[in-house]
């Protein structure tokens, strides 16, 4: 993705200072997403390790609704610990990479001390009883807290040394591919998958015509179809991968993301009970349309337990194609032929399998490789032991990295950024979503084409 605020190069290298152009030791060529991937398979690794030794790992509450709860449950001591021990073992694993890349250590400690706060606060606000039950979660705090923060003052550059969405949402998904499993697709059968595969891809290329329609260049359309199509801010943040894109155009996908899940998560539930649509098909329908795993449940709840079940197993359908999509927008992107100033389509040699290689995220092999380990080499009982320690700690780098997005989102940029046209098409794209999953939620788990799934 194009750098700003010190972070990862258009190589994907988290930086050049002290590289030679014509001789890099080994580290030196490590990359981003390499990194990524060394330090999300640290954790998963470390995990298992002492999970295997019976060491129970205690990972911090942030759950209250008083504020008696907030004082004896949060800010006890020892949550406080668990807290400051999470944080300075991300830090330390995370200073390992930047060092070794040639940044500044000492500017990044500071930085990512303060970033790590304002996540642990985000994750306070997201886990009030009152604030939870709207299905708000710390996703929304941690962006908002970025933004105001972005917009309202000058970041010093030891905090821009630290402004890295990129590095950390990348370990997160590495982390967030253990929880992918092929179990899920077995669960949710031939019309879970089924309606996985026609509603990614149709309504991803819908949103790309759409884009195209509207003048939207290709750059912000791949990150937008993605975005509606499959899982939200996750695709997005692949996509964006994929294909090296402005960080600018995906902070504003992101806030697009957030902003809509909202109302939907409001909307979606009322309809199913006010339509009287049965509740497995209302489920799926959540799942299919909803960004995240955790607004579909909290969605899913307003309707009923089978509701939340098959909401949340369409939703792992859905999500296994997030490195699918990665590798085929990768492919395309790097095949594609460049366009001039002009919008004429310039002559160029299609790049062959090295251009390929390079452009290709590689943080999504961990994430694949995450899958494949716990799906087939794990144990059920091994993967479910640890499944919930490893969550913990992927939503922790999500947090500090939608803090980072924040910060890099000028509103200044967003408000003239094409116009409104990406809004516009991210709307009606969702729309068109909402309509054709119901649809094959009806058509595949009505009973009319297989017998209908039973989540009880």
């Amino acid at each position: 993705m194009s750098s700003g605020n010190n972070a990862a190069d258009t190589s994907g290298a988290l930086t050049d200072a002290g590289k030679s152009a014509d001789k890099k030791t080994f580290l030196q060529l490590l990359t981003e997403d390499w990194w990524a991937v060394i330090l999300g398979t640290i954790i998963i690794a470390t995990v298992l390790y002492l999970s295997s030794n019976g060491t129970v790992i205690s990972l911090p509450t942030f759950k209250w609704a008083s504020s008696e709860d907030l004082l004896a449950r949060i800010l006890s001591a020892a949550n406080l610990l668990l807290i400051a021990e999470i944080g300075l073992i991300f830090l330390a694993l995370a200073s390992v990479a930047i060092g070794l890349s040639g940044g500044n250590v000492a500017r990044f400690a500071g930085g990512f001390a303060l970033i790590y706060v304002l996540a642990i606060v985000s994750f306070m606000i997201g886990g009030n009883k009152s604030v939870s039950y709207f299905g708000l979660e710390y996703v929304v705090f941690a962006l908002l807290i970025g933004i105001a923060l972005g917009n309202l003052i000058q970041l010093p550059s030891w905090l821009k040394e630290a402004v890295r969405s990129e590095f950390y949402i990348k370990t997160g998904l590495v982390i967030l591919g253990t929880t992918i499993l092929s179990a899920d697709l077995i669960k949710a059968g031939l019309p879970g998958i089924i309606q996985a595969v026609i509603v990614v891809t149709v309504v991803w290329f819908f949103s790309m015509w759409l884009s195209r329609k509207l003048k939207v260049d290709d750059e912000f359309g791949v990150i937008l179809a993605s975005a509606v199509s499959i899982c939200g801010v996750s695709a997005a943040i692949v996509a964006a991968g994929a294909i090296n894109g402005d960080k600018r155009k995906l902070s504003y996908v992101t806030t697009l993301v957030l902003i809509m899940a909202i109302p939907m998560m409001i909307i979606l539930p009322w309809a199913v009970k006010y339509f009287h649509i049965p509740e497995v098909i209302g489920g799926a329908w959540l799942g299919g349309t909803l960004d995240t795993t955790a607004t579909v449940t909290a969605a899913g709840d307003l309707v009923g337990p089978i509701a939340v079940k098959a909401g949340v197993i369409a939703k792992f359908s859905q999500n296994v194609f997030i490195g699918v999509a990665a590798f085929f927008i990768a492919i395309w992107w790097a095949y594609k032929k460049p366009k001039g100033n002009d919008g004429v389509t310039l002559k160029a040699e299609r790049p062959g399998l090295k251009i390929v290689w390079e452009r290709f995220p590689k943080f999504v092999l961990g994430f694949v490789a995450a899958s494949l380990v716990f799906s087939f080499l794990l144990s059920p009982a091994t993967a479910k032991s640890v499944g919930s320690t490893l969550n913990g700690l992927r939503t922790v780098w999500f947090a500090i990295a939608f803090i980072s997005i924040g910060m890099e989102a000028k509103f200044s940029s967003l408000v003239k950024l094409e116009g409104g046209k990406p809004a516009f098409t991210f709307v009606t794209a969702q729309i068109f979503n909402i309509f054709w999953t119901l649809l094959w939620s009806y058509i595949l788990f009505g009973g009319s084409l297989f017998p209908i799934p039973d989540f009880k």
